[in-house]
């Protein structure tokens, strides 16, 4: 089986469904992985594109992170962080489709589409877009995963993030921790939703939630059977 996972931001793939990869790699699932946006020039004023070096650190932890989960064909397109409103809505969509025509996924996992973060939304809507369920699309699932600091920010109760799907990753937790603590320059101190802890924490609830000892939750967007 062949799957994708489309992020906006480097971390967003760990946080919101590392666990999952990993058991896909272990049940000898082809993975891939596209990241839209570059996670660095946000904290600017003005948007100034990252240095070569500070861009090289980045795809570095990218790399280790995925590299933790098993994943090895990982993509980055760096575009401009937190400002992908600022961008032609068609070319978004264009990346993506280029990545779902070239990979053929059966399955493919995103950020939930009521996230309070702009790029997150946007995700949503352009890989909502890639996967119209048109003749020949090989696209059969699309599930949306939440991602903390952002999906449990957003308190408009039509846009909660009502999960419908649990993965059960027990064995996979601490393979997904091992990913998150690659991305040095990401992680916040407990209790930061983006610290170890909470990310445990949060799998742990999830796991309680649905019978697991440690789970991810989504929700199905579209399945076709």
């Amino acid at each position: 089986m062949k799957v994708l996972l489309v992020a906006a931001h480097p971390d967003d793939e760990v946080i919101g469904a590392g666990g999952t990869l990993s058991k896909h790699v272990q049940q000898g699932d082809s993975v891939s992985i596209v990241i839209l946006a570059e996670g660095l020039t946000s904290r600017k004023a003005k948007y100034v594109k990252p240095d070569e070096e500070a861009l090289r650190l980045s795809h570095n932890e990218t790399h280790r992170a995925c590299e933790v989960l098993g994943v090895h064909d990982v993509h980055r397109e760096d575009l401009p962080n937190l400002r992908l409103d600022s961008l032609m809505f068609l070319d978004i969509v264009k990346k993506v489709q280029f990545h779902i025509d070239k990979m053929q996924p059966e399955i493919v996992y995103t950020h939930f589409g009521g996230d309070i973060n702009v790029d997150h939304g946007i995700t949503f809507r352009s890989v909502m877009t890639a996967t119209r369920p048109l003749p020949n699309c090989p696209v059969k699932w699309v599930f949306a995963y939440e991602t903390l600091s952002s999906t449990e920010w957003n308190y408009e109760q039509r846009s909660a993030f009502n999960a419908n799907y649990f993965i059960d990753i027990s064995s996979q937790l601490d393979i997904k921790l091992r990913a998150m603590a690659q991305y040095k320059s990401e992680l916040r101190e407990f209790p930061h939703p983006r610290s170890l802890q909470a990310m445990e924490h949060n799998a742990r609830i999830w796991g309680v939630r649905s019978g697991f000892l440690a789970a991810e939750a989504f929700v199905v967007v579209r399945g076709l059977w």
